[in-house]
């Protein structure tokens, strides 16, 4: 890879859409991406979304400067500038590109490649608050940071994220708690302790990078080694990553001529790859062809000496009851110990318990919205979009892409209006997972809530292109040269 370079990757690009009948410019449209046209060699955006400029005034209030938050205000701001917006978040480093954080596990990027300060985003007329809300009252519609601060709003859209929780895994108590952004060098600390590894922050990917160049080293010199990857029985952000580091490690010791000295392993939760049949079909088939092993329905609950233990849960049939003309099904668990040389393991995560505990939260945690005005469920005036929310779909940056674009066009219809028109801005479901499944290749997995297969979302890369299962160098190229960029210059802008 070292010796490609953005101009040819992107020559070669329009190689293969010229023999689709395709410019790279309608490739952009069909990715969803017709605001953010790249020049080669260069990260320069030319905005081709009009806003249209509203008279909406009041006091909006969003918690969460990452990249959903960030993103709304930049938008909002350009969609209203009559609108008075304050960001609430304490985090220098919020902003930083956290899809990239398995390409610096796998020591394709470094770390510094993906770091952004928040600051350098806040778009003009947009106040910051570096502190943390803890309470809220949308009674009063206010809430109270940290330090004491109490912020009052006309509408307030929730985007604070989601928080690992390696803690909840016996052995890992240490590690408790921890944001994806900002210093985790103590968190990591803790994860080398056990022989953890962790893509789940930026410092973890270093880390992660490191114990893979020693678990590769001692397959090459000859060693049996067993590499183990997990995914846990929550919600997570970036559903594919569990799967994509495995998928880096395999590449690496390719490279090495160590493979047959290791075996890898995926324990995931559920009961398959993919929550869509095809998708699933492919990556089983890309398993195989791999020389995978993987066990479903094995949640991670303790790391000790060495050793994974999982809860093998499952149902089997009890007794009939004729009146209901059914089974009684009964929960099943064993436990099942792993030793291993490598582990990755990807973290329980939850809402932040200030929010997921407080009155706007849920009996799960997260914030209930609905699904297509991201809406708030009892208060009119609160919004939420990103990982926090309640959306049953992909906690993905593809979703958020999507989103806020949804969540500004409710906003500012709330506070012009009272109310938010039936024909208003809805969310429809989309979501991407760029599936890395080599150095050199992805499956690019996107789907909405309406129609669940292959191709079907909404402005669909591939749609009527390309069968989104195949695994293609040109979605490799989307991945490693063009999203961040996009992301980083189109969506923190507001415009992408």
């Amino acid at each position: 890879m070292d010796n490609r370079n953005l101009k040819k990757d992107l020559e070669h690009i329009d190689s293969i859409l010229k023999e689709k009948g395709i410019s790279r410019r309608d490739a952009m449209k069909m990715l969803g991406l017709s605001t953010a046209g790249l020049a080669v060699g260069s990260t320069s955006l030319d905005a081709t979304t009009t806003l249209n400029a509203s008279d909406a005034k009041g006091e909006v209030l969003i918690v969460g400067g990452g990249l959903s938050g960030m993103s709304t205000a930049a938008r909002l701001k350009s969609s209203a500038s009559g609108i008075n917006i304050t960001v609430v978040e304490p985090e220098a480093a919020s902003v930083s590109y956290q899809p990239g954080q398995t390409l610096v596990g796998a020591g394709l990027w470094d770390k510094k490649d993906i770091f952004y300060k928040r600051d350098d985003f806040v778009p003009d007329g947009v106040k910051v608050i570096k502190e943390k809300v803890m309470k809220f009252d949308p009674q009063k519609n206010t809430a109270t940071t940290d330090k004491g601060t109490e912020l009052k709003y006309d509408a307030m859209i929730v985007t604070a994220g989601v928080k690992l929780n390696y803690g909840a895994i016996v052995g890992l108590e240490a590690a408790g708690e921890a944001y994806s952004s900002g210093d985790n060098k103590a968190l990591v600390g803790e994860l080398n302790a056990k022989g953890v590894s962790s893509v789940y922050t930026a410092d973890g990917a270093e880390a992660t990078w490191k114990n893979m160049q020693a678990f590769i080293a001692k397959a090459k010199a000859g060693q049996k080694v067993s590499g183990v990857f997990t995914h846990p029985n929550t919600p997570i952000k970036c559903g594919g990553a569990p799967k994509k580091i495995m998928y880096l490690t395999n590449e690496r010791l390719k490279e090495q001529g160590a493979r047959e000295n290791a075996d890898l392993h995926f324990y995931p939760n559920g009961g398959g790859m993919f929550g869509i049949k095809d998708y699933h079909t492919a990556i089983v088939k890309q398993f195989e062809r791999e020389k995978f092993n993987w066990s479903y329905k094995h949640n991670l609950v303790e790391i000790a000496n060495g050793e994974a233990i999982f809860d093998n849960h499952g149902l089997v049939k009890g007794k009939f009851d004729p009146d209901l003309d059914e089974y009684e099904m009964i929960q099943t668990h064993k436990r099942v110990v792993k030793k291993f040389d490598f582990i990755h393991v990807t973290p329980p995560m939850k809402a932040p318990d200030e929010i997921g505990n407080s009155v706007i939260g849920s009996a799960k945690g997260w914030v209930p919205v609905n699904k297509e005005t991201l809406q708030h469920a009892k208060f009119e005036n609160v919004f939420s979009l990103g990982d926090i929310a309640a959306i049953p779909m992909g906690k993905t940056g593809g979703s958020v892409r999507k989103q806020y674009k949804v969540a500004v066009s409710n906003v500012v219809s709330y506070l012009e209006k009272g109310s938010i028109p039936k024909t208003n801005a809805k969310y429809d479901g989309y979501t991407v997972c760029p599936l890395i499944t080599s150095i050199g290749t992805v499956m690019l997995a996107e789907f909405n809530w309406a129609s669940k297969k292959p191709g079907s979302g909404q402005n669909a890369a591939t749609a009527g292109f390309l069968d989104p299962t195949q695994e293609r160098y040109i979605w490799w190229l989307l991945k490693f040269y063009l999203l961040k960029p996009m992301t980083v210059y189109g969506m923190l802008s507001g415009r992408a």
